[in-house]
């Protein structure tokens, strides 16, 4: 008898959700995400408007745009539109992954859109203009850990800044070496400086989907999967291809050392955004059996970060701890300290709300940890031929016919996994083989499975996230096999990128306050509390089924 079909475990373990395997379901997939692209992508088309800050320059300096001036609320309600078709596209697609098209398709796709989005203006934030800012107060000479774009007020580069007139750089020494290169380049023009970091950001973009596609190699359905949560994902293109956040570069820089087991890239991450370092546990944990390997990891990663800093200067990390302070308005530790003061009395009560985070956080990486590595062990074990199972053997295939034998015309397509209760994990994948003639099938990640326990703990439990700190759980998540996790990180995306619609003040219809304080102080805090809730107890309930992991 022929193996089940796979099934996918989401959105809630053994609530009898069936994927959606039919055609139309896939086309809705396909349909809702790139309309979802199609309006990242007129919005900044259309030219400097409320989602898209002014780029002074001369006009034939790139990116470019129509120049319309766009009335605010058309903006806002692209945006919207965006997020709702992104975030629906997106779930379909994942359960409905084995009627899309192909990887490289997906790929492609992702590809040209990142590409046309680099010759676009940034939209959704005015965060560039800091990066603008920072690199030319670098190229004349001055500190950017020190010195704020405010104290060159007459520079056209730094007097485009926004919100962060009076903040000196919160990033790392690479991403400042980046901003001085693209000021030198730029000089006064802050179109073309900015033009120099979104080529920048939308390499750093389609390369991270590049090594998630060769990490994948081998099985289609993972292939796929990996494409679709990066660089195919509409919510992604919008906060990080479209937003032109640093955060694209240093994961690129995470995902290279984790897949490529190096610490040089770690180090480079980190040295771009200290956020990075969520991945360097899980590269531990990947390397625990290899001791030599490991330390030559450490040491290089060490060496890296140490000198970035060491070149940048001793006030490079004095903006990282502020930030490691603050509190979102969007997260739910924005009421608890509402709530603290109503009882209690004015205040910042950080420390305590540190100290619930933190609690939260270790409650949260301990559950998803226990939960992530079973289910990966358990896709391990029922890998691919040739593939490395838990005890470091080959796995061996099996005969053609047989139960879980892959079709001999064609690598492996196989998706998510099932969670079923013949499975202490939670999952039960069905066995697949190689084919003769095809690449085998790369086996799981179990480093990848820590990470992105840390990552997703960190999400839900810090004081302070924005919506584009997601991508890098994205990226982890095509390493490891499929849960529910996916569906919480959606959701938890999709309420933060509500929640910052758009993530800039400057410009916005007046009439459109409600949405920071109705939808951002109040809307998404209150939903990310039962969504946390939820993971809480979803980790919970399939990590008691878990047998606990050994080192």
């Amino acid at each position: 008898m022929a193996a089940e079909t796979a099934r996918p475990a989401w959105p809630f373990g053994r609530s009898g959700v069936r994927p959606l395997n039919g055609t139309a379901a896939a086309r809705f997939a396909v349909a809702a995400s790139w309309l979802s692209i199609l309006c990242t992508i007129t919005i900044g088309l259309l030219g400097p408007s409320a989602m898209v800050p002014a780029l002074p320059g001369p006009a034939w300096h790139p990116p470019y745009s129509l120049g319309l001036a766009p009335d605010g609320h058309l903006v806002i309600a692209l945006a919207a539109a965006a997020i709702v078709l992104g975030a629906a596209g997106l779930a379909t697609g994942l359960l409905a992954a084995e009627r899309l098209p192909g990887a490289r398709t997906l790929v492609a796709a992702g590809c040209a859109a990142a590409a046309v989005l680099a010759f676009l203006p940034p939209s959704g934030s005015a965060d560039h203009l800091n990066y603008a800012a920072y690199g030319r107060i670098a190229v004349l000479g001055h500190d950017p850990y020190v010195t704020v774009p405010a104290d060159l007020p007459g520079d056209p580069v730094t007097g485009a800044v926004e919100e962060w007139r009076n903040t000196p750089s919160v990033y790392g020494p690479v991403a400042t070496a980046l901003q001085t290169l693209a000021g030198h380049i730029g000089g006064e023009s802050v179109r073309l400086t900015v033009f120099v970091l979104a080529l920048a950001n939308a390499a750093a973009f389609i390369a991270t989907g590049l090594f998630l596609h060769h990490a994948t190699r081998g099985d289609r359905g993972r292939q796929r999967r990996a494409a679709l949560l990066w660089i195919a994902n509409p919510l992604l293109i919008y906060q990080l291809a479209a937003g032109m956040h640093l955060d694209t570069l240093a994961i690129a820089f995470a995902v290279a050392g984790l897949v490529a087991c190096a610490g040089v890239p770690l180090g480079l991450g980190v040295a771009v955004k200290v956020t990075a370092g969520l991945v360097a546990p899980g590269l531990a944990w990947e390397l625990r059996r290899r001791p030599a390997r490991l330390a030559l990891v450490v040491v290089t990663a060490t060496a890296t970060v140490l000198v970035a800093y060491r070149l940048a200067g001793p006030h490079a990390l004095d903006q990282v701890l502020n930030a490691s302070r603050s509190i979102s308005l969007a997260t739910p530790w924005k009421l608890v300290q509402r709530a603290l003061q109503a009882l209690f009395g004015p205040g910042a009560y950080r420390p305590w709300i540190q100290a619930g985070s933190l609690a939260l956080l270790a409650s949260l990486a301990g559950l998803l940890l226990r939960r992530l590595l079973a289910r990966d062990r358990a896709a391990r074990a029922s890998g691919p031929a040739g593939a490395v199972g838990p005890s470091g053997a080959a796995e061996a295939a099996g005969p053609p016919g047989a139960a879980g034998a892959a079709e001999p015309s064609r690598p492996v397509d196989r998706s998510s996994g099932a969670e079923g209760p013949g499975d202490p994990a939670g999952s039960a994948l069905p066995p697949a083989t190689a084919v003769a003639g095809t690449p085998a099938a790369v086996p799981y990640r179990e480093g990848a499975a820590v990470a992105l326990a840390l990552t997703a703990a960190w999400l839900f439990a810090a004081p302070y996230v924005l919506p584009w700190y997601a991508g890098l759980a994205f990226a982890l998540l095509a390493l490891v096999p499929a849960s529910a996790l996916e569906a919480f990180l959606v959701a938890h995306l999709t309420a933060l990128s509500l929640g910052y619609l758009p993530a800039r003040q400057h410009g916005q219809p007046a009439d459109l306050g409600w949405l920071v304080s109705v939808v951002r102080e109040w809307a998404v805090p209150c939903a990310l509390i039962p969504l946390t809730i939820g993971l809480l107890w979803w980790a919970a309930r399939a990590g008691a089924r878990a047998p606990r992991p050994r080192a």
